[in-house]
């Protein structure tokens, strides 16, 4: 079975186009940075969100939240698997973290890996 990483692929660029356009403050470039696709109207969406904050007190990090409804791209590519959670290593392409809900395993991992 594929990973879901090797079947995004082809829609790296779309994401790494969509996280350029949000707004970045300055003070925040050298933390480590999520995005999370999501939705309005999206209780999973404000779950993963919410579960992803609690980590705010052991952790420094950004979380970029994208309207996958705001871009067809990005519909076409998550729209039944919202919300999905996406590590972004410094200076690499994003990596799928999870989906529907946090898996704080992955999203631990991921920070203690990723230190700035």
């Amino acid at each position: 079975m594929r990973s879901l990483n090797f079947m995004l692929a082809p829609f790296i660029s779309c994401i790494q186009n969509a996280h350029a356009r949000q707004s970045v403050k300055e003070s925040s470039t050298s933390l480590t940075r999520f995005v999370l696709y999501s939705r309005s109207y999206c209780h999973l969406c404000d779950d993963l969100l919410q579960a992803l904050n609690k980590l705010r007190g052991e952790f420094d990090f950004v979380v970029d939240v994208l309207d996958v409804d705001a871009d067809p791209k990005l519909l076409q590519l998550y729209d039944e698997l919202v919300p999905v959670l996406a590590g972004i290593p410094q200076g690499q392409e994003p990596v799928v973290l999870c989906h529907y809900h946090l898996d704080e395993n992955a999203v631990r991992n991921f920070l203690n890996d990723n230190k700035v």
